[in-house]
């Protein structure tokens, strides 16, 4: 996910582990082709596996930094997260994994197409106008 753009990327694997963060990470390095690129991750295993850490070697524009644990809600993705369950997953239920791929493409290519910026934090509430103004008179 683009913070400054709210555009996101996502990918359907069979299993969460180094091989499939990797070709996660070539698509992330292969949609952004200037400039560095900073991956702000949680710590699971296959994102400081040493593979991983090996193939971040061979990417010298791909910065990795880890949320400390316990500390989820300082990643912005968990908030584009519950927003893209709710749009592609959420009461559904799928025959196959081809389904569910279909699903994530077509939520993702939806929320993209309506992308703000992400703030942290709660915006501020709007001013209140007073609705009456009374003008007393001696």
């Amino acid at each position: 996910m683009r913070p400054a753009g709210g555009q996101a990327l996502t990918m359907t694997a069979s299993s969460r582990n180094s091989v499939f963060s990797q070709k996660f990470l070539q698509q992330i390095e292969n949609a952004n082709p200037t400039g560095q690129i900073w991956i702000v991750t949680d710590n699971l295993s296959s994102h400081n596996s040493l593979s991983t850490r090996t193939w971040l070697e061979d990417h010298p524009r791909i910065h990795h930094a880890f949320i400390p644990v316990g500390a989820c809600w300082r990643n912005l993705q968990e908030g584009w997260w519950r927003i893209f369950r709710k749009a592609a997953l959420a009461g559904r239920s799928f025959a196959n994994p081809d389904d569910i791929a279909y699903a994530t493409a077509l939520a993702t290519s939806q929320l993209n197409s309506r992308a703000k910026p992400w703030i942290w934090g709660r915006p501020t509430p709007p001013t209140r106008r007073l609705r009456r103004r009374y003008v007393y008179r001696v």
